[in-house]
Order: C-alpha cells, then structure tokens, then sequence
C-alpha cells in the first residue's frame, strides 16, 4: 500500500530558475570560475539596486565576513566594545571576538524584537566603539533613533542587514542609509541567494578599498586584475595579514539574475505573509508586527509566537507541525542562552526578558516563493489543528 500522505514542505527551498542555471553554466565554460568579471557585475548592479551612486559594494564569500571586514576596517580592536543584541545568530556577535574586542548583547523591543535603542544608550562605556543593529525576520530596526544615540556617543554603526533585502526604513533602502557599513546574506535560505555569499556596502571609499584588499590575503591586487591585463602584471604585494573572504563568479552568476527578482519575491513573501495573518488572527498567537506606513518589509521569516492561553507550548507546537509534514524552525536561539556567551560575559535569561520570553514562545513557518497557494493554506490549516 502507498503512503497517502503529503509530502513533508521543507521550512525554506531557494528559487533557482533557468536564467540563474544558464548564467553558472556560462561561467563553467568560461574558464573564469573565481572571483572575475561576474563578481564585479554583481557588484555594480547592487549598488545600481540600492540607486544611491555614492556606495561602493564589495563582494564576499558570506555575511559573516563581510562583518568581520568591516569591523576590522573600522579599526576595532582588542579592549573595545561592541553593542548588539542578543536576538540574533552567533555570527553578529563572534565576528567582534575574531579582533579580539568584547561583545556587549542588549535586549530587544518586545514589540518588535529587534534592537532597543533605549537599551543600547544604557549599554554605551567609555570602551563602546561600535553598534550592530539587525533587521530582524526583515522588519527594519529603528535607524533613526539608533543612528542618533550613535552620533551622540561617537559610536560606529555596522548594520546586520542578512534578513533585510530588500527592507525600506523611512523610505529608503536598507543599505542607503547613515551608517558606516551594511551588510546582507545571500545564504541559501535567503531572500536571494548565491548559494553562500554576502554583499558589504559603504560610502566610505577608504573602508571599501580596505575589505577588498583584506577579503582577498591582503594583496593590493586581485587575480582578475593581474590575469587578464595585456602586459606582464604578474607582481603583487602583501600589505596586510588578510583572510579568504572572495566571492567566486559560479556564486555571483547566481546572484545576477536573483537579484532581479528580487522584489517579485519580496511581493511573494508579503502576500504569504499577508495569508498567514487572516488565517491566525483569531488564534491565541502574536503574529509579526508590521512595517511602519510606506515601508517594505522583506519577510525573511514569518514568526509566531503564543499567547497566553495557547493551548499547548511551543515545543509541542514544533512537534504537531512536524507530525503533519510542515517543517519550521526557531529564530533565535538568544545569545545569552549559549554556553560561550553565557559564560564569557555571565549572562542570565533575567537580563534579557522580553528575547528570553519571545524565545520560549517563538516558531518560525515556512515562507518562500517556491510555495504554492496550497502549501500556504496547508501550513495554515496545520497551524488552527495544532491549536485546537
């Protein structure tokens, strides 16, 4: 006897179409499969993306290091400080321990979950030097009011951009704003995707020149430059101890041709999104909060949380949704929680109530452009049976 039922809906699929698979099949035959000529097109068209001629975009293998680059050309160091928060993955916050700095987690907005800026202002001493702030599930955090405790403070501002492409703060993309750097994530469960791979954007021409060289061993010329010039370029020199932090062009041929698409997923997103919400709006759950009025929210995740009342936890939630062939997941586990942050900074979930109860109450459903209206609707009606 065949099984009857449905197959199991993973929690995220990428969308790789016939333009993406032609493109990485050019790059094959073209002999040029590392960092070339298709990293640098993708480098020009973010920023013809963001549409602010004043940025520089720099390529990278992930957004962790695009991070790590642009702390460490910002000059952090070791016996500085770094603000963020505890709500996030490991990467925000590990790249500050790469240079040897010391982390300072904040707790976040309950309404939100992302970054209080209240709370960063508590954190700042005298060895604060920089601020990461993440736009989490893809809502934008609160850039006007972390920007201005930056400025008052003479901190430096790196936004952790991985869920929020393409995400509109006060009208304007995320990665055009008044920060000192920008990074986004091209991971595969991503809003576009490269497989792995990231995107440092900057205004500051001093800080791009610095990741470039730094992204690629410290040499003052990359492959591409010294391979393909018409006289003998073989010379190089090292001016730095940097890392391997290049992106390839087989990765960047992907994010060609993703990167158009990229508001028609974010339009697919937002549409499921929008589903979700009248689907779970009269259960006992949170849904996520919306954007400000005229704003884009990228919907990189779709969280739900219980509330009180819910007739179950969110563990057992987790299960009956995976005895009914949905997949999710849970973002995040806080920082606080982690052995090596916990014990490093001795950390308590009591420093940080509204992510510790957040947590406790938090599952994230499946939300990409590879569901069909039918996976919503299955995912929905799995959530009201699994509520009672």
């Amino acid at each position: 006897m065949s099984d009857a039922s449905p197959p199991f809906l993973p929690f995220a699929l990428p969308e790789i179409g016939d333009d993406e698979i032609a493109e990485v099949v050019d790059t094959l035959r073209s002999g040029w499969v590392t960092t070339g000529p298709k990293a640098r097109r993708f480098e020009a068209d973010f920023a013809a993306f963001l549409g602010d001629p004043g940025l520089h975009c720099v390529a990278v293998n992930s957004a962790t290091a695009g991070l790590h680059l642009a702390l460490e050309a910002l000059g952090i160091a070791p016996g500085d400080e770094v603000i963020t928060t505890t709500h996030t993955f490991t990467a925000t916050a590990e790249v500050v321990r790469y240079l040897g700095a010391d982390v300072k987690l904040v707790d976040v907005d309950p309404a939100t979950l992302n970054i209080d800026p209240a709370a960063v202002e508590a954190a700042i001493t005298p060895r604060t030097k920089a601020l990461i702030p993440v736009h989490y599930a893809g809502l934008a955090a609160d850039m006007p009011a972390l920007l201005a405790v930056a400025r008052r403070h003479g901190l430096k501002v790196v936004e952790d951009a991985a869920h929020a492409l393409p995400t509109t703060c006060g009208g304007a993309l995320v990665g055009t704003l008044a920060s000192d750097a920008t990074v986004f994530s091209f991971y595969a469960n991503k809003t576009i995707t490269t497989g792995e791979g990231g995107m440092l954007v900057t205004r500051d021409a001093a800080l791009a020149k610095r990741a470039q060289v730094m992204r690629l061993h410290g040499m003052n010329r990359d492959a591409f430059d010294r391979f393909t010039a018409k006289v003998p370029s073989w010379y190089y020199e090292i001016v730095a101890p940097g890392f391997k932090y290049n992106l390839t062009d087989i990765a960047a041929a992907l994010g060609l041709h993703q990167l158009k698409k990229a508001h028609a997923f974010r339009e697919r997103r937002a549409a499921i999104a929008a589903r979700y919400d009248a689907a779970f709006a009269d259960l006992p759950v949170l849904r996520p909060p919306q954007p400000r009025a005229g704003d884009l929210h990228a919907w990189h995740l779709y969280v739900l949380r219980l509330a009180d009342g819910a007739p179950c936890t969110r563990d057992e939630l987790v299960e009956r949704l995976f005895a009914a062939g949905i997949g999710c997941s849970v973002h995040y586990i806080p920082l606080h929680l982690h052995p090596y942050w916990r014990e490093r900074y001795v950390l308590t979930p009591a420093m940080f109530p509204h992510s510790q109860r957040a947590y406790e109450r938090m599952l994230s459903l499946p939300i990409y452009t590879r569901m069909d209206d039918a996976d919503v609707e299955r995912v929905a009606a799995a959530v009201r049976t699994a509520l009672g």
